[in-house]
């Protein structure tokens, strides 16, 4: 935390982004940390909301970006590396394969609000030769709620944003359904809007 909040300190905004960036592109750091911590500082430093989420989705987007390359340049030989040298994120894996299986492409919408996926799922689509037309325009939708439900904990309840964290790290187990519902719910909803273009 002292780390991050000199880095803020230091570099503003660009530290932000850069972070967020990495965070997506599967270096070991907590979204649920980070995309808080950003809003809190950037609503103390007076930084728009509106210019924060769309640098945020942008870094996202690039951060998932590699990870989707590598997967797709790389295959599935790429995915037997990473759960050779780390055995911990076979389980993770496991997960993303089984929601890309089940849900096809709404899984990369799906995914980024499930824990054990939001890390691996842009490999498992890009070992899948999932679309770059298909992949980023879920991407895009998932990362924007994602990260406006996370920043916007921490920029508008700036004030109480520990007790906030507290109680998302206790009430989590029913806030993440809730926000898997959600996208689910948009992403039938496009589908039924497309079914019904497409007849017209």
């Amino acid at each position: 935390m002292e780390t991050l909040l000199s880095l803020f300190d230091r570099y503003g905004i660009f530290a932000m982004i850069i972070i967020i960036f990495l965070e997506y592109a599967c270096f070991p750091i907590s979204s649920e940390l980070v995309l808080p911590f950003s809003g809190a500082i950037a609503h103390a430093e007076n930084v728009s909301f509106f210019l924060l989420l769309p640098l945020s989705v942008l870094a996202g987007l690039l951060g998932t970006g590699l990870c989707y390359l590598a997967g797709r340049l790389g295959g599935e030989a790429i995915i037997s590396k990473m759960t050779k040298r780390f055995p911990k994120s076979q389980r993770a894996i496991d997960s993303s394969r089984a929601k890309f299986a089940k849900y096809g492409a709404g899984a990369v919408c799906i995914g980024r609000v499930i824990p054990l996926c939001r890390t691996y799922i842009a490999f498992v689509a890009g070992a899948a030769g999932q679309p770059p037309s298909i992949y980023f325009p879920y991407s895009l939708l998932g990362i924007t709620i994602w990260n406006s439900a996370l920043l916007s904990l921490g920029y508008f309840l700036r004030d109480n944003w520990g007790a906030v964290s507290g109680y998302y790290e206790r009430y989590k187990q029913f806030l993440l359904p809730a926000l898997i519902g959600g996208v689910v719910l948009i992403i039938l909803f496009k589908k039924s809007q497309k079914k019904k273009d497409s007849k017209t």
